[in-house]
This record gives structure tokens, sequence and C-alpha cells, in this order.
């Protein structure tokens, strides 16, 4: 049996029922329509206002929001499908894989970033202006992404060497290690994550400790930069769940054999989802500065609705 069919009998092995595949794709479809509603809310008034589209800080919120948004669309696209469609042509698979790899490892890289620029905010205060300037926020966005892609798209070079053509027109159950299914790629992935998540760790653990002494030596605001703090690891440490989760879920096919598209959904649920709707509440709704722009925009849309409406 082939690595392709062996995936498509564990996933007729644990099939859901129709009314839990109901009740799943409901909650996922809610919960996205829902922060990508909030996201869309927060990229309106970024664009809107020049104050944040030339602060470092908030352009790396935006492209994390962007990313998220895009992530959560194709995540849960790819969810759905496999309740629905069940099988999809291989090549149109692999730009689904491909581009949700890509949102998926950008956000911890994403976050780390954000915690380097924060550091030299609290720590660095008088050279904040100086290090962090647009260009090199967006230098290091491009950065950002030309590393997650050479992590992902060897990949697609493997399996591109490796495979037939005729694989690329067949259908399959979408997954990663469905299209991609290549020792040779499970290896690297292996090596790859480790290393994503040493570096990421060794930042955020210096960066934080950092920041996290000079809000307890600094009384103004002290409390709400040490919960904000908490905050921000809370997600990275749930982002960084991603790198886990080829492991995770081996893991729980061994302890939870009979609930085991549960503990899945469990899974992408709290690795997934939910580290996509903490940041809106770090930094869209807590944010002195982005609440204020915010409220002005949503009572401007508000008062825009009522004039229309009294209009017609």
């Amino acid at each position: 049996m082939n690595a392709s069919s062996a995936n498509v009998t564990v996933v007729l092995q644990y099939r859901d029922s129709f009314t839990k595949a109901v009740t799943k794709n409901v909650i996922v479809v809610v919960l996205s329509i829902s922060i990508n509603c909030i996201n869309a809310g927060l990229i309106y008034t970024f664009c809107k206002h020049q104050i944040f589209y030339t602060n470092s800080r908030y352009i790396l919120f935006i492209h994390l929001v962007v990313n998220d948004m895009t992530q959560v669309t194709l995540t849960i696209i790819l969810f759905v499908i496999s309740y629905t469609i069940y099988k999809l042509n291989v090549s149109i698979c692999c730009i689904f894989i491909l581009l949700a790899l890509f949102t998926t490892e950008n956000t911890p890289l994403n976050l780390a970033c954000m915690a380097v620029e924060c550091y030299i905010a609290i720590c660095v205060p008088l050279r904040h202006m100086q290090i962090c300037t647009v260009k090199r926020t967006l230098m290091l966005i491009g950065l950002i992404w030309t590393t997650s892609m050479l992590s992902v798209l060897p990949d697609l070079f493997i399996t591109l060497a490796t495979e037939p053509l005729d694989f690329f027109h067949s259908r399959v159950f979408c997954l990663r290690q469905t299209v991609f299914s290549n020792p040779l790629i499970i290896k690297k992935r292996d090596l790859t994550y480790t290393v994503f998540l040493v570096i990421v760790w060794l930042v955020i653990f210096y960066t934080y400790f950092r920041i996290l002494f000079t809000a307890k030596t600094a009384s103004k605001d002290a409390k709400k930069a040490r919960n904000t703090i908490l905050l921000h690891g809370f997600q990275l440490l749930l982002c960084m769940a991603t790198y886990t989760t080829p492991q995770l879920k081996d893991a729980l096919k061994q302890w939870f054999p009979k609930n085991y598209t549960d503990s899945l959904f469990a899974t992408y649920i709290i690795v997934q989802i939910l580290p996509r709707s903490i940041s809106p509440i770090i930094y869209g709704l807590r944010d002195k500065t982005f609440r204020r722009y915010l409220k002005r925009s949503l009572l401007c849309k508000v008062s825009v609705s009522k004039a229309t409406i009294h209009g017609l």
C-alpha cells in the first residue's frame, strides 16, 4: 500500500458522523468569519490613518493580521473541503497546502520580530526611531516570507523530482503528508522545525525577560506592560505548537484512538484558530492609540449607515 492509500484508509477509519461533522464545520466557519470581520476592521483603521503606516510596530502588527486572515481562510477552506468534496486534485491541493504553510510559519517569525521591536522600544527607547524605520520593517517582512519559502518550497521541489506526472493529475485527500509524502521531506521538516523552534524561543526568552525586568522597575503602566507580555507570550506558546503538530498528532492517535478526530479538532482550534484571535485583543483593543482610532472608524461607519438609511 502506498502513502496516499494509507492516508485515505486512516481518514476513512476515523470518519465523523454526519451530526458531528456538521457541528465542527459550523464552529470553525463561525469562528473564522468572526476573526476575519474583526481583522478587517483593524486593516481598515490602519489604512485610513498615517500614524499607523509610518510606525514599524503597527506595520508588523497589520502584516500579522493580514497573514492571519489568509491563514485562517485557507485552513477553513481545507477543513470544509475535507468534509464535503473529500478528494481534491493534487495540483490544486499543493497550492492550498503551500499557501497555508507559508502563512502558518510566518506567524511565529512575525511575533518574534514584534518582540524584538518591543524590546528596542522599551529597553533602547532613544534609538528606537533610528533602528525601527519603515524601510527596515518592510525589509524584515520580506525576510520573514523568504525564510518561510526556503522552509516550505523544497517540499514541492522534492515531490516534483520524485513523483510521476500522473500523480499531479490524480485526486487525493488534501493533507500535507498526502501530497508531500517523501521520507526525505519528513526528515527535512523535522530538522527545519527544530531549528525554527530553538531560534524563535531564544529570541522570545531574551526579549521578554528583558522587557519584564524593565516593566517591573518602571512605575508607570507596569501592570499593563506585564499583562501584555503574558498575553503575547501565551500567543507565542500556542503558535510554537505548530512546529510540534506532526509529533502531537502521532501521540494523539496512540493515546486517544477512539476519539482521534475529536482530539485533532481540538488541536486544530488551539493551534490554528486561537492564536489568530489573540492578536486583535493585544494590539487592536488594548493598545490605546489603535483603540481610539478604531472607535472613530466604527462611529464614522455607523453615522454613514444612518445617513444612508434616512436618505432612503
